[in-house]
Parts: C-alpha cells; sequence; structure tokens
C-alpha cells in the first residue's frame, strides 16, 4: 500500500486562488521531501492530508484513508509538527507533551510514559521540567518534534522542521530525523523550501511549484552520474583549461572544477594525457554527479 496517493486534487480559496490545482502523485513509504517555494501549496497539502481542510476536487488517501471521511482515523496513525511555534511559555515539556498525548487518546500514565520516551528521543530528557518559554529555538522546534511522536505515529509530517535555527541546529535537527526515519520504522514526510537539506537525508522528492506537481522521484535516481567529466588539479588549473581548449575540448568553469562533455569515449584519456604533459597534480576526474538543486534552478557557470 502507498503511503500516500492523491488524484486530481485541486484547493481553490474564495474561488480565485488555486493553491493545488491537478495534484496526482503517488508516494512511498520512507523518508520524503515536499518541496517547493514558498507559497507553492505544501502546506495546503498537509492539511488537506490531515483532514483539516477539505479539497476543492479531486482525491487524497494517506495508508488508504480519505482524510475528508474519516480525518481521527488518518491523525491516530499520523504525528504533525507545525512551521510556526504557538508553544505555550509558562507550562513545562513534559506537561505539554502529556497534554498532547492525553488529547490523542492515551490514557494518563500511558502519556505521562510517552511525553518522558519521546522527549529523551529528541534530546530534551534532562530538560523536561522546565518552562518551555525559558527553551532556546532549538529546544522548542525539538518540544514540537516530541508532541508529534508522542502518540506513536506510523507518519510524521513535518513543515520547515529547521526553521529558525542556526547551522549546528539546522544538522542536529537533520539529524535527528533521519534517525527518526531509519531506525523507528517511521516514515517521514519533510516539508521544505531547502533543496539542500531535502537530498541530505531523503529517500525521495515531491516537488510543487504554483500548486502542480513539478516531479516526483528517488532521489538516486536524480543524482545519478551525469555525462560530464569534473577534472580537479592541485595547481595549473588556468593552464589545464587552456590546453584542454586547445585540443578542441568544450570546458566550463564550476569553481574549482573544470567541467567537459563527456561525449566520446577517448575524453577520458585526452584528459589525462594533457594533465600528464603539463606536470598537474590531479586531484580528481570522474563523472559529475547531479545535485538536486541542478534539476530545479539552472548553475550559473562560466566558459573558459
Amino acid at each position: 500500500m502507498s503511503l500516500i496517493d492523491t488524484q486530481g486534487l485541486t484547493k481553490t480559496y474564495g474561488g480565485r486562488v488555486t493553491a493545488l490545482q491537478d495534484l496526482t502523485v503517488s508516494v512511498e513509504p520512507g523518508i520524503i521531501g515536499l518541496v517547493g517555494a514558498n507559497g507553492a501549496g505544501k502546506s495546503t497539502f498537509i492539511k488537506i492530508m490531515l483532514g483539516l481542510i477539505a479539497p476543492t476536487s479531486g482525491q487524497v488517501r494517506v495508508f488508504g484513508i480519505d482524510p475528508t471521511v474519516d480525518p481521527d482515523r488518518v491523525r491516530a496513525k499520523v504525528g504533525y509538527m507545525p512551521e510556526h511555534d504557538a508553544l505555550p511559555p509558562d507550562v513545562s515539556a513534559a506537561e505539554f507533551v502529556t497534554h498532547l498525548g492525553r488529547i490523542s487518546g492515551l490514557p494518563r500514565t500511558a502519556a505521562r510514559e510517552r511525553a518522558s520516551e519521546a522527549l529523551r528521543h529528541v534530546g530534551l530528557y534532562e530538560e523536561r521540567y522546565r518552562q518551555i518559554g525559558g527553551y532556546s529555538t532549538g529546544m522548542k522546534q525539538r518540544v514540537k518534534l516530541a508532541q508529534a511522536l508522542v502518540h506513536d505515529p506510523d507518519l510524521l509530517l513535518l513543515d520547515e522542521p529547521t526553521n529558525g535555527l542556526d547551522p549546528a541546529g539546522r544538522d542536529a535537527m537533520l539529524a535527528l530525523v533521519h534517525r527518526i526515519g531509519t531506525e523507528f520504522g517511521i516514515s517521514v514526510v519533510v516539508c521544505s523550501h531547502l533543496l539542500g537539506e531535502v537530498e541530505r537525508i531523503c529517500d525521495s522528492l515531491v516537488a510543487i511549484e504554483g500548486g502542480r506537481l513539478l516531479r516526483a522521484d528517488r532521489i538516486s535516481a536524480m543524482t545519478e552520474a551525469s555525462d560530464v567529466l569534473a577534472v580537479e588539479v592541485s595547481e595549473g588549473t588556468e593552464e589545464l583549461a587552456a590546453a584542454l581548449t586547445a585540443l578542441e575540448l568544450p570546458v566550463t568553469r564550476d569553481g574549482r572544477l573544470l567541467l567537459v562533455p563527456l561525449d566520446r569515449e577517448e575524453t577520458y584519456d585526452r584528459i589525462l594525457r594533457a594533465v600528464a604533459d603539463l606536470d598537474l597534480p590531479l586531484h580528481r576526474l570522474d563523472q559529475r554527479r547531479h545535485r538536486v538543486a541542478e534539476l530545479f534552478a539552472p548553475r550559473e557557470t562560466a566558459d573558459v
């Protein structure tokens, strides 16, 4: 069974603003990146999956369940981490997460135990009795993640989980999300506008633009080897570029790399000979792999 299925999913607000338009996609279990610019329709998609709003037309299924018909069954299987901070400042993390566990239907004792376990998983066990108002931004993000985990869901929907974090905090949050997705047996949908983050931790990607599906595929398929050779020498980059150009090999600069189209079998050997003739220290010569960001925005490169 697919994790999420949509057919012609459309959402229009007020009959004029279209947030999603004819979205048809099937998502398999794993760690999935839901990417798009701000306003692309990501949050609307999440709200429809949770049964918080109804689509204008089309169908959606989560674990085979229609959230427009049976939202409670969907929410029992899904944990949601919202983008914006709405945490009460004057209660402890333990109290807050326990309360959310009770709302999810857990008995009082079970909710308290699950809250402690969830806070341990996100690294807040020692700080669980402190008031949330005294927490850092990173700690507050972890509280939001803990409350999404408290009822032991099968799927997490994380809306911009690294929002407001510094680089170290982003790395820590991404590592935590990846660990949850790989070690806990929980599928995770990471909603983000940052392609680099998605590429680091996700198995597959669903990209939407202007409410329409742009592409859905596994990350491994998107980052397969390209038909371009990447050449890097420790010194003499300009000399090598001139030599390759003299050999009528098209050369493009990308930082320290020289990029050469692999359009002939002998291209590899010709580059090696040019490096040897110039007696340059070769640092890298291999087929360049695509990055996810390159598939959605052209890179700025300079011809040599």
